[in-house]
């Protein structure tokens, strides 16, 4: 399970369980859960992280710490360790799902029964190296620690000497194999045994093996994943079909919507939870995000199971949580199953993703720049370059706004990506683009995006350009370039435009992110080499009842667009 930290205020405390509490949970835990505890393991590694310490600090790229019981079947599930089969291979477990009203129903009991045969536990297993010390039962201490230099003092092995340039207890110690095991979640897509997960469930896993929920296990080939969207697609061999669920719309979902999270919590085995859709179009850290929020509970160990909606379709992939100590506080995250079909698709098919690419860097649409267009709406994504690519070749320029893509309305920098990413590579998409108030369509051949290369060029941040001759406009103090500020900034002796030597913090430039070191290089979408250029292209947008101009702005080599007011005091 991803785990998102929520972030704190300046000096105030983050939360996180102290001493007693995690006594009192460790002391808890048997009786809550209806398990008896694990019987000691002397012989297990030591220096492991506890239960307590990996849900207040979860080990990266792992689903359980050591220690945690073995998953478990369902009570009044039939455990019979044998490889469930469905009816037909084309009938799905959730396709005789019972309507369900959209008020609250009196029970969830006929979809989870109906589709739970297809939800899987993940057992991955790795081979992962540790110092030796902590093998033979050495303390740790963290960094700089005083009794990491008494332990040394004493030659206590493991423990860094003078070599060490980190103070990393451990630090030149001999390194031991272990093998490490993680858990997780994941659910049948096909009778003939294509499971869905997490890309980060598996990553770096040797051995991979699914549980079904009557205890049958079998071992799983990896097929491919997609790091992107943090998905999996897996294998298993059967000699008759399995169980499987479908995929739902994910953009008819409707925030509000009743949904179930099932899968493999801590380890505990198979589970089922209920809440509701909390928010749609949730982005986190990824390009392709499209992910719905839900207060279902999701720990650690749900990672790659399925979200329902009442018709027992999968409308989401349960990926990541918000929390301040690594347990479910009613803030999860599920990727939208219309992002994930099309990421299985492709991978069933090659093994990997292969999305369109257009070739060009794009930004939102604000109220003042959509203004400074004559645009009556903000919908669009802003083209701010055009580096060589199909864009460069089709003909699209800086300072267009693209409008359409492939016949459908573009509303903004995210939808743009998403249709651009579902476009088939090496076909030929009509581009329609707002360009001097007029709109004109171009055909783009798309490149493929993992092909292609990334390129970045320019300044570092808060270059101070040299003093010269300058002058006030638009609270900014502006200076024409010269091959010797060109020079300065690490820009091409023949750039153009007007650098940023000083700026007014109570500006509206100050405002809109404007800083020092900064060329504007367009104004009015018209090139600008001098001071009278830039009140030229004012004066017209003021004479165009304007409130504002659009600037090009290069920072660093990127380019962005700014709409600076022009409301004249």
């Amino acid at each position: 399970m991803r785990f998102l930290p929520l972030p704190t205020r300046p000096g105030s405390a983050r939360l996180g369980l102290t001493a007693s509490a995690a006594a009192l949970l460790l002391a808890l835990a048997p009786a809550m859960g209806q398990v008896a505890p694990p019987p000691a393991q002397p012989d297990a590694p030591q220096g492991s992280e506890s239960q307590v310490q990996a849900q207040v600090l979860p080990p990266a790229g792992s689903e359980a710490a050591p220690g945690t019981p073995e998953t478990t079947t369902t009570p009044d599930a039939a455990n019979t360790g044998e490889v469930p089969q469905a009816p037909d291979a084309t009938t799905a477990a959730g396709d005789h799902v019972a309507a369900v009203g959209t008020i609250m129903p009196q029970s969830f009991s006929g979809i989870v029964a109906e589709v739970s045969p297809a939800v899987v536990n993940i057992t991955t297993t790795s081979v992962v190296s540790r110092p030796v010390t902590q093998q033979r039962g050495g303390p740790m201490f963290p960094p700089g620690s005083p009794f990491s230099d008494l332990f040394r003092d004493f030659g206590i092995p493991g423990f860094p000497g003078p070599e060490s340039p980190f103070g990393d207890p451990g630090f030149g110690a001999p390194q031991m194999q272990q093998r490490s095991n993680a858990l997780g979640s994941g659910f049948v897509v096909s009778a003939e045994g294509l499971i869905v997960t997490n890309n980060h469930v598996i990553e770096g896993a040797d051995e991979i093996e699914i549980e079904f929920q009557s205890g049958a296990r079998l071992p799983a080939k990896l097929v491919g994943t997609d790091p992107s969207t943090d998905l999996a697609v897996l294998k298993v061999e059967v000699d008759k079909p399995l169980p499987f669920v479908r995929f739902g719309d994910s953009d008819t979902a409707q925030v509000g919507d009743w949904v179930l999270a099932l899968g493999n919590p801590l380890g505990q085995g198979f589970s089922a939870s209920a809440g509701i859709i909390s928010a749609k179009s949730r982005a986190l850290t990824g390009t392709y995000d499209d992910f719905i929020q839900t207060d279902a509970a999701i720990n650690r160990g749900n990672s790659g199971g399925p979200l329902f909606n009442l018709q027992g379709e999968v409308i989401g992939v349960n990926t990541a949580i918000l929390s301040p100590n690594g347990g479910s506080i009613g803030i999860g995250f599920s990727m939208a199953s219309n992002v994930v079909k099309g990421v299985v698709d492709q991978l069933e098919k090659y093994g990997e993703t292969r999305r369109g690419w257009l070739g060009v860097k794009i930004q939102d649409l604000s109220p003042e720049i959509a203004e400074s267009l004559g645009m009556q709406a903000e919908s669009g994504a802003m083209v701010t370059d055009v580096p060589a690519g199909p864009a460069l070749d089709a003909g699209i320029q800086a300072g267009d706004v693209i409008t359409s893509f492939a016949g459908n309305p573009v509303t903004d920098t995210r939808d743009l990506v998403r249709r651009v990413a579902d476009a088939p590579v090496g076909e030929a998409v009509e581009v329609t683009v707002l360009r001097g108030g007029e709109s004109v369509t171009l055909q783009v051949t798309l490149g493929r995006r993992e092909l292609a290369d990334a390129d970045g060029s320019g300044a570092p941040q808060g270059e101070q350009p040299p003093e010269g001759a300058s002058s006030e406009l638009l609270g900014m103090s502006l200076v024409p370039m010269t091959p010797e500020l060109a020079a300065r900034l690490q820009l091409p002796e023949t750039a153009r435009g007007l650098v940023v030597q000083d700026i007014d913090a109570t500006s509206d430039a100050s405002a809109k992110g404007l800083r020092v070191g900064d060329v504007i290089v367009e104004a009015g979408q018209q090139p600008v080499a001098t001071l009278a250029d830039l009140r030229a292209r004012i004066d017209e947008a003021r004479e165009a009842g304007r409130q504002s101009v659009l600037v090009l702005v290069r920072r660093e080599g990127e380019p962005r667009f700014v709409a600076l007011s022009i409301a004249e005091e």
